[in-house]
């Protein structure tokens, strides 16, 4: 039997990878730090996104490694956060290219998270995986993120880099949350509205994470985002359109700002405008269940 180590695994993307890889007769390993004992068939082994473990054997002979692992960045981005936000992904990707290279028999193939915050805030701007790096703090987190996976040596282990975008599932993310402000009448556009949202179904995702790993010609990196992005205005009525809610008024930047520190996040996350194409994607082939957002809001409605 194959198996698939995921890194970082035990989130809500980790959960439908594991689903899924299982369904395709995987033998699933999740490293995650706080293991705990699954009637699901999975394993989960300890490991501390730092240093090599007890988990380097299961690396041995899988198939491929798929890494998650970071510190979520809904949080304020104090300099301390920013720092965690930071060492956590370096340090799971250092230790992951330390582990391949002890290994007899590498993994065949490397699936790295990354991130559209990449290209920080680019206003209407389309960019494509040529266009360059942002210039705000959570692109310089992404640059130093991919240039720690683009500079680990694994000759015999094919790498692909997945910058995802705004990810919809029914079980985690910020979707859930949306949808309840919006079900209590507070679906208005944030801010000025305009910025866009690079969003892609969960399920789309899922299927990217199998593309990269079971086509043997994919290397390097891709935009993991459904092909339309939207505005923050078009996502917001048509997730008031699912729920069968009327126009809300729309909250003001400096509300925005002031609720964020309220409830411990940040308000940037919601402000910045990423307006992302998954060409690359496009151009091997990828077919989208999800293409349209309203049809993928629909399917993750109750």
């Amino acid at each position: 039997m194959k198996r698939i180590v995921i890194a970082g695994g035990s989130g809500f993307i980790g959960r439908a990878l594991a689903r899924e890889f299982a369904a395709r007769n995987f033998e699933i390993v999740v490293l995650t730090r706080s293991p705990r004992q699954r009637a699901d068939g999975v394993r989960e082994v300890a490991w501390d996104g730092e240093h090599i473990g007890d988990w380097l054997p299961f690396l041995d002979g899988a198939d491929a490694v798929i890494n998650l692992t970071g510190k979520n960045i809904n949080c304020p981005h104090t300099p301390e956060n920013l720092r965690g936000i930071t060492v956590s992904r370096m340090d799971s990707v250092n230790a992951l290219a330390a582990a391949i290279g002890k290994v007899a028999q590498p993994p065949r193939v490397w699936v790295q998270a990354s991130a559209t915050g990449f290209y920080g805030d680019t206003g209407d701007r389309v960019c494509d995986e040529s266009a360059p790096v942002g210039g705000d703090t959570l692109a310089n987190v992404c640059r130093q993120w991919e240039a720690a996976f683009n500079h680990a040596t694994t000759p015999a282990t094919r790498k692909v880099a997945l910058r995802i975008g705004f990810v919809l599932g029914a079980d985690g993310g910020a979707l859930p949350v949306l949808s309840r402000l919006t079900k209590w009448f507070l679906g208005g556009a944030v801010g000025s509205g305009r910025q866009y949202i690079s969003w892609i179904h969960l399920a789309d995702l899922v299927r990217m994470f199998v593309t990269a790993v079971e086509h043997e010609t994919l290397t390097g990196t891709f935009n993991a985002v459904a092909p339309g992005a939207v505005t923050n205005v078009e996502f917001m009525r048509a997730l008031r359109r699912v729920w069968h809610r009327p126009w809300s008024p729309p909250a003001p930047e400096f509300a925005v700002r002031i609720g964020s520190r309220l409830i411990g996040s940040e308000a940037s996350l919601a402000l910045v405008s990423q307006r992302c194409v998954p060409k690359k994607f496009l151009a091997a082939g990828f077919e989208f269940q999800f293409a349209e957002l309203a049809p993928a809001l629909k399917n993750l409605s109750p």
